[in-house]
Protein backbone atom coordinates (compact mmCIF):
# COMPACT_ATOMS: atom_id res chain seq x y z
CA UNK A 1 0.00 0.00 0.00
CA UNK A 2 1.25 3.45 -0.90
CA UNK A 3 1.77 5.14 2.44
CA UNK A 4 2.65 8.74 3.18
CA UNK A 5 5.21 9.75 5.77
CA UNK A 6 3.21 11.40 8.54
CA UNK A 7 5.03 14.48 9.77
CA UNK A 8 3.80 16.29 12.86
CA UNK A 9 3.19 19.75 11.42
CA UNK A 10 0.44 20.71 13.81
CA UNK A 11 0.32 24.18 15.29
CA UNK A 12 0.47 24.56 19.09
CA UNK A 13 -2.92 24.21 20.79
CA UNK A 14 -4.86 27.44 21.26
CA UNK A 15 -4.68 28.28 24.97
CA UNK A 16 -6.26 31.73 25.23
CA UNK A 17 -9.33 32.48 27.35
CA UNK A 18 -11.41 32.79 24.18
CA UNK A 19 -10.44 29.23 23.26
CA UNK A 20 -11.50 27.78 26.61
CA UNK A 21 -14.74 25.79 26.43
CA UNK A 22 -16.92 26.62 29.42
CA UNK A 23 -19.60 24.15 30.55
CA UNK A 24 -21.09 22.96 33.82
CA UNK A 25 -18.04 20.71 34.26
CA UNK A 26 -15.64 23.63 34.69
CA UNK A 27 -17.73 26.76 35.25
CA UNK A 28 -17.32 26.85 39.04
CA UNK A 29 -13.57 26.29 38.82
CA UNK A 30 -13.22 29.11 36.30
CA UNK A 31 -15.23 31.47 38.50
CA UNK A 32 -13.00 30.69 41.47
CA UNK A 33 -9.86 31.17 39.40
CA UNK A 34 -11.10 34.59 38.34
CA UNK A 35 -11.73 35.80 41.90
CA UNK A 36 -8.54 35.82 44.02
CA UNK A 37 -10.66 37.11 46.90
CA UNK A 38 -11.78 33.50 47.23
CA UNK A 39 -8.19 32.32 47.64
CA UNK A 40 -7.27 32.22 51.34
CA UNK A 41 -3.92 34.01 51.68
CA UNK A 42 -3.63 34.15 47.89
CA UNK A 43 -3.20 30.42 47.25
CA UNK A 44 -5.38 28.09 45.18
CA UNK A 45 -5.17 24.43 44.11
CA UNK A 46 -6.62 23.66 40.68
CA UNK A 47 -7.55 19.97 40.64
CA UNK A 48 -8.58 17.86 37.65
CA UNK A 49 -7.78 14.66 35.81
CA UNK A 50 -5.46 14.34 32.82
CA UNK A 51 -6.74 16.48 29.97
CA UNK A 52 -9.39 18.19 32.08
CA UNK A 53 -8.19 21.66 31.09
CA UNK A 54 -5.89 22.57 34.00
CA UNK A 55 -3.02 23.71 31.81
CA UNK A 56 -5.33 25.70 29.55
CA UNK A 57 -6.83 27.53 32.53
CA UNK A 58 -3.43 28.05 34.14
CA UNK A 59 -1.85 29.38 30.95
CA UNK A 60 -4.37 32.09 30.21
CA UNK A 61 -4.55 33.01 33.90
CA UNK A 62 -0.78 33.35 33.88
CA UNK A 63 -0.86 35.52 30.76
CA UNK A 64 -3.51 37.78 32.26
CA UNK A 65 -1.69 38.11 35.59
CA UNK A 66 1.91 38.30 34.39
CA UNK A 67 2.70 35.04 36.14
CA UNK A 68 5.57 32.69 35.44
CA UNK A 69 4.66 29.02 34.84
CA UNK A 70 6.93 26.27 36.18
CA UNK A 71 6.71 22.52 36.62
CA UNK A 72 6.67 21.48 40.28
CA UNK A 73 9.24 18.71 39.95
CA UNK A 74 11.86 21.17 38.65
CA UNK A 75 11.83 23.45 41.71
CA UNK A 76 14.83 23.43 44.04
CA UNK A 77 15.06 25.14 47.45
CA UNK A 78 17.94 27.28 46.23
CA UNK A 79 15.89 28.68 43.36
CA UNK A 80 12.69 29.52 45.24
CA UNK A 81 13.53 33.11 46.10
CA UNK A 82 13.96 34.08 42.44
CA UNK A 83 10.60 32.65 41.41
CA UNK A 84 8.31 35.05 43.18
CA UNK A 85 8.51 38.80 43.63
CA UNK A 86 6.56 41.02 46.01
CA UNK A 87 2.92 41.13 44.97
CA UNK A 88 3.60 38.92 41.97
CA UNK A 89 2.03 35.70 40.74
CA UNK A 90 3.24 32.18 39.98
CA UNK A 91 1.77 29.00 38.53
CA UNK A 92 3.18 25.66 39.68
CA UNK A 93 1.97 22.83 37.45
CA UNK A 94 1.62 19.11 38.16
CA UNK A 95 2.38 19.36 41.86
CA UNK A 96 1.36 15.73 42.39
CA UNK A 97 4.64 14.76 40.66
CA UNK A 98 6.78 15.95 43.59
CA UNK A 99 5.62 13.24 46.01
CA UNK A 100 8.64 11.47 47.44
CA UNK A 101 11.13 13.92 45.90
CA UNK A 102 12.56 15.47 49.05
CA UNK A 103 14.15 18.48 47.37
CA UNK A 104 10.99 19.33 45.43
CA UNK A 105 8.78 18.91 48.50
CA UNK A 106 11.07 21.20 50.51
CA UNK A 107 11.04 23.73 47.68
CA UNK A 108 7.26 23.81 47.41
CA UNK A 109 7.00 24.20 51.19
CA UNK A 110 9.35 27.22 51.10
CA UNK A 111 7.54 28.62 48.06
CA UNK A 112 4.21 28.31 49.87
CA UNK A 113 5.52 30.30 52.83
CA UNK A 114 7.24 32.85 50.61
CA UNK A 115 4.03 33.53 48.67
CA UNK A 116 2.29 34.42 51.91
CA UNK A 117 5.12 36.63 53.13
CA UNK A 118 5.29 38.51 49.82
CA UNK A 119 1.52 38.73 49.36
CA UNK A 120 1.80 37.02 46.00
CA UNK A 121 -0.72 34.82 44.21
CA UNK A 122 0.19 31.13 43.97
CA UNK A 123 -1.78 28.82 41.69
CA UNK A 124 -0.93 25.12 41.95
CA UNK A 125 -2.30 22.47 39.58
CA UNK A 126 -2.56 18.73 40.23
CA UNK A 127 -4.47 15.69 39.07
CA UNK A 128 -5.86 14.77 42.49
CA UNK A 129 -6.25 16.23 45.99
CA UNK A 130 -3.04 16.53 48.07
CA UNK A 131 -4.01 13.64 50.36
CA UNK A 132 -3.56 11.31 47.38
CA UNK A 133 -0.14 12.56 46.23
CA UNK A 134 1.96 10.61 48.70
CA UNK A 135 3.59 13.70 50.24
CA UNK A 136 6.17 12.78 52.90
CA UNK A 137 6.70 16.24 54.39
CA UNK A 138 3.95 16.63 57.02
CA UNK A 139 4.10 20.43 57.20
CA UNK A 140 3.68 20.72 53.44
CA UNK A 141 0.79 18.28 53.38
CA UNK A 142 -1.07 20.11 56.15
CA UNK A 143 -0.74 23.42 54.29
CA UNK A 144 -1.86 21.97 50.99
CA UNK A 145 -4.87 20.29 52.55
CA UNK A 146 -5.94 23.57 54.13
CA UNK A 147 -5.88 25.42 50.80
CA UNK A 148 -8.91 26.34 48.71
CA UNK A 149 -9.54 23.96 45.82
CA UNK A 150 -11.09 24.62 42.41
CA UNK A 151 -12.11 21.24 41.03
CA UNK A 152 -12.65 20.47 37.36
CA UNK A 153 -15.38 17.87 36.93
CA UNK A 154 -15.45 15.09 34.33
CA UNK A 155 -16.55 16.22 30.86
CA UNK A 156 -20.31 16.46 30.40
CA UNK A 157 -22.47 15.97 27.32
CA UNK A 158 -21.63 19.46 26.09
CA UNK A 159 -17.91 19.52 26.84
CA UNK A 160 -16.64 16.32 25.23
CA UNK A 161 -17.86 16.99 21.67
CA UNK A 162 -16.72 20.62 21.94
CA UNK A 163 -13.26 19.46 23.00
CA UNK A 164 -13.10 17.00 20.12
CA UNK A 165 -13.94 19.78 17.66
CA UNK A 166 -11.23 21.99 19.19
CA UNK A 167 -8.62 19.23 19.11
CA UNK A 168 -9.28 18.54 15.44
CA UNK A 169 -9.20 22.29 14.71
CA UNK A 170 -5.85 22.63 16.52
CA UNK A 171 -4.51 20.12 14.01
CA UNK A 172 -6.20 21.90 11.11
CA UNK A 173 -8.41 18.89 10.38
CA UNK A 174 -11.91 19.37 9.07
CA UNK A 175 -14.20 16.64 10.37
CA UNK A 176 -17.85 16.09 9.61
CA UNK A 177 -20.12 16.74 12.61
CA UNK A 178 -21.45 13.18 12.47
CA UNK A 179 -17.94 11.83 13.18
CA UNK A 180 -17.63 13.97 16.30
CA UNK A 181 -21.13 13.06 17.45
CA UNK A 182 -20.42 9.36 16.86
CA UNK A 183 -17.24 9.49 18.94
CA UNK A 184 -18.77 11.56 21.74
CA UNK A 185 -21.47 9.01 22.53
CA UNK A 186 -19.16 5.98 22.38
CA UNK A 187 -15.87 6.94 23.99
CA UNK A 188 -15.08 7.26 27.69
CA UNK A 189 -15.60 10.76 29.07
CA UNK A 190 -11.88 11.28 29.36
CA UNK A 191 -10.28 14.38 27.85
CA UNK A 192 -6.86 12.76 27.99
CA UNK A 193 -8.19 9.93 25.82
CA UNK A 194 -9.74 12.50 23.48
CA UNK A 195 -6.37 14.18 22.98
CA UNK A 196 -4.57 10.89 22.25
CA UNK A 197 -7.39 9.71 20.01
CA UNK A 198 -7.38 12.83 17.82
CA UNK A 199 -3.58 12.64 17.50
CA UNK A 200 -3.79 8.97 16.47
CA UNK A 201 -6.55 9.70 13.94
CA UNK A 202 -4.46 12.51 12.47
CA UNK A 203 -1.38 10.28 12.09
CA UNK A 204 -3.35 7.39 10.60
CA UNK A 205 -5.23 9.63 8.18
CA UNK A 206 -1.99 11.15 6.90
CA UNK A 207 -0.08 7.86 6.73
CA UNK A 208 -2.83 6.02 4.83
CA UNK A 209 -4.07 9.02 2.86
CA UNK A 210 -7.57 8.41 4.18
CA UNK A 211 -10.22 10.95 5.06
CA UNK A 212 -11.36 11.11 8.68
CA UNK A 213 -14.50 8.99 8.69
CA UNK A 214 -16.45 7.13 11.35
CA UNK A 215 -14.80 3.90 10.26
CA UNK A 216 -11.31 5.33 10.72
CA UNK A 217 -12.33 6.85 14.06
CA UNK A 218 -13.75 3.51 15.19
CA UNK A 219 -10.49 1.69 14.36
CA UNK A 220 -8.46 4.04 16.53
CA UNK A 221 -11.02 4.25 19.33
CA UNK A 222 -11.01 0.46 19.62
CA UNK A 223 -7.21 0.44 19.94
CA UNK A 224 -7.02 3.23 22.52
CA UNK A 225 -10.02 2.43 24.73
CA UNK A 226 -9.43 0.56 28.01
CA UNK A 227 -9.86 -3.24 27.72
CA UNK A 228 -12.98 -3.23 29.90
CA UNK A 229 -14.64 -0.54 27.82
CA UNK A 230 -16.83 -2.48 25.42
CA UNK A 231 -19.88 -0.38 24.49
CA UNK A 232 -22.30 -1.69 21.92
CA UNK A 233 -21.42 -0.03 18.64
CA UNK A 234 -23.57 0.10 15.55
CA UNK A 235 -21.89 -0.03 12.19
CA UNK A 236 -19.32 2.72 11.67
CA UNK A 237 -19.71 2.68 7.91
Amino acid sequence: MDRQLALDLTIPPALSRDDFLTTAANRDALAMLDDPNLWPQGRLLLIGGAGAGKSHLARFWADENGARVIRAATISPAGVDALLGWGGALVVENAHEIAGISEAEDALFHLWNLAGARRALLLITARMPPRDWGIRLPDLLSRLESAAQAVLGPPDDALLPAVLVKLFADRQIQVAPDVVDWLAVRMERDLGLARHLVAAIDRKSLADRRPVTRRLAAELLDKLSPPDHTPAMPSAS
